[in-house]
């Protein structure tokens, strides 16, 4: 990552969920990546999609957006689980009320583990 890439993105597939992981900043230019890869994740119909924010170092209320319309996107048929456990990402949900819509995690193996 670089001041000319300042988001990085993947996708990984665990035991039938995806694993969306995020490092980098998540604002109006970084947007449309962060949405390729949960696009992109979802494309498998997984049972979970964990989106892995852990290196994420700011996230303006575009992230937060993003967040939201997945969760209303797949409503009952994949269970949306972030993992955000730096104050760069926990903060914003938690301020928000975000946190009441979709389930927070403090690592991916948390948040794959069957059973909140």
């Amino acid at each position: 990552m670089s001041a000319a890439d300042p988001i990085t993105t993947s996708v990984a597939h665990r035991d039938g969920a995806a694993v969306v992981s995020i490092s980098g900043e998540i604002d109006l230019s970084t947007a449309p990546a962060f949405e390729e890869a949960i696009a992109q994740a979802l494309e498998a119909n997984p049972a979970v999609l964990a989106i892995e924010l852990s290196g994420v170092t700011f996230m303006a209320s575009v992230g937060l957006r993003i967040l939201a319309a997945t969760n209303e996107k797949v409503g009952g048929a994949t269970r949306i689980a972030v993992v955000a456990n730096s104050p760069a990402a926990s903060r914003p949900i938690q301020l928000t009320g975000l946190d009441n819509v979709v389930a927070l995690y403090p690592s991916v193996d948390a948040a794959l583990t069957p059973g909140d």
